[in-house]
């Protein structure tokens, strides 16, 4: 793996340490690195970004390059082990967890809430399916939970009560409730704790020895301060935030999480399989090929295509949606996600049939459209052959 330490403050200076120590290893991550800093340290000065740690995977090789700071009160700078708030790129793993569930016999995706948890058993939620929670289309979650629902309990009630203004599959509604119950489903069905679960099951799973729901004490240090109106914040309880918005990572952890998605081989049997069923495209609302957790795209999607599905009304807006025929992914497409929290903005990207993806996480939100323009810029440089619409 490449990393490569950029100074984001003063004169600008590089300082790379590249393994394998090749000149043909130098070479290419010479030309990753002179690609990734065209687009990134533009977008950070226009958006005053303090700190910025960037994964790119080109023919499945992964290099990272950190930027700036992780606060800007102590100057402590990027590393490798910063950690990062990604928001509802959660989401994903909530949905792998869910997936390896049913490989493992645990659950089907195609199991009620109900099932699993009685306290809902033949409330108007159990209408709705565990596909259904994880792809948007309950029929019609709202994006957060109402400011009187403070905690996990409350959430609970709200499930309880809620009602429905769409039939299930028929609507997305992008929500934190949705893909928040269906975690609190899994871990019922696997009877036990969600962080707990998560920890040694997906984390576990695919190396991810930095990455953590819940920060221990000892890794406080490494956690990045987010930054919103030039103030330092960071995440806060909320009702089922853990599934939805919890887990905060470092950029080598994510990309080998990404390098899993490109190529489950290496994965054990039900993992494998999990993988595939996050990869599958379940309903079309819009532009967007809904995935669990994952939204895709054709292979050769145009920039105006997956600018549309990335933008603001696919957040805050119901959108008609259609169940599809066609689940499995074969590699030929786009996949994608978006994360923010109050200080932090992320987003993953990859396409498994070119070896390529790139992780970008950073200490201040910024638009989604110019997180799409960097790895649109990219992916353009270094993807051999690129054909797009």
């Amino acid at each position: 793996m490449t990393i490569a330490r950029v100074l984001a403050s003063g004169p600008l200076l590089a300082l790379a340490c590249l393994f394998p120590p090749t000149a043909s290893a130098a070479e290419d991550a010479a030309r990753v690195q002179a690609v990734v800093d065209t687009a990134i340290l533009p977008l950070m000065a226009e958006h005053d970004v303090p700190g910025m740690a960037v994964g790119v995977i080109v023919d499945g090789e992964p290099h990272v390059f950190l930027y700036g700071v992780a606060s800007k009160e102590t100057g402590a700078p990027v590393t490798d082990t910063t950690l990062f708030e990604i928001g509802s790129v959660s989401k994903v793993f909530t949905a792998t967890l869910a997936a390896y569930a049913q490989a493992s016999g645990e659950l089907s995706l195609e199991d009620h809430p109900g099932e699993h948890l009685p306290e809902l058993k033949g409330r108007p939620i159990d209408q709705a399916t565990l596909l259904h929670l994880g792809t948007y289309t309950a029929g019609g979650f709202p994006l957060q939970f109402p400011g009187e629902v403070g905690d996990d309990a409350a959430a609970m009630d709200y499930f309880r009560g809620w009602e429905p203004s769409a039939p299930p599959g028929t609507r997305r509604d992008y929500s934190n409730p949705s893909p928040g119950l269906l975690g609190v489903v899994t871990a019922s069905a696997m009877d036990g704790d969600f962080a707990e679960l998560m920890q040694s099951t997906v984390f576990g799973a695919f190396g991810m020895a930095d990455t953590f729901i819940h920060v221990p004490a000892h890794r406080m240090a490494d956690y990045a301060w987010g930054y919103r109106n030039d103030r330092p914040v960071r995440v806060g309880p909320g009702p089922l935030a853990a599934p939805a918005y919890g887990v905060k990572t470092t950029v080598s952890d994510l990309v080998r999480f990404v390098l899993g998605n490109i190529d489950p081989g290496p994965l054990e049997p039900a993992m494998r399989r999990a993988v595939e069923v996050t990869q599958g495209g379940y309903f079309r609302a819009g532009p967007v090929e809904q995935g669990l957790g994952w939204e895709r795209y054709p292979q050769a999607v145009s920039r105006e295509w997956l600018l549309g599905g990335n933008a603001r009304e696919m957040a805050f807006e119901p959108q008609p949606a259609y169940r599809l025929d066609e689940q499995d992914g074969d590699g030929g497409y786009f996949f994608n996600k978006t994360g923010s929290t109050g200080g932090f903005g992320a987003y993953v990207a990859f396409v498994p049939a070119e070896k390529f993806g790139v992780v970008l996480l950073a200490n201040r939100g910024y638009p989604n459209a110019d997180r799409i323009e960097a790895v649109w810029m990219i992916r353009e440089q270094l993807v051999s052959g690129l054909e797009v619409d």
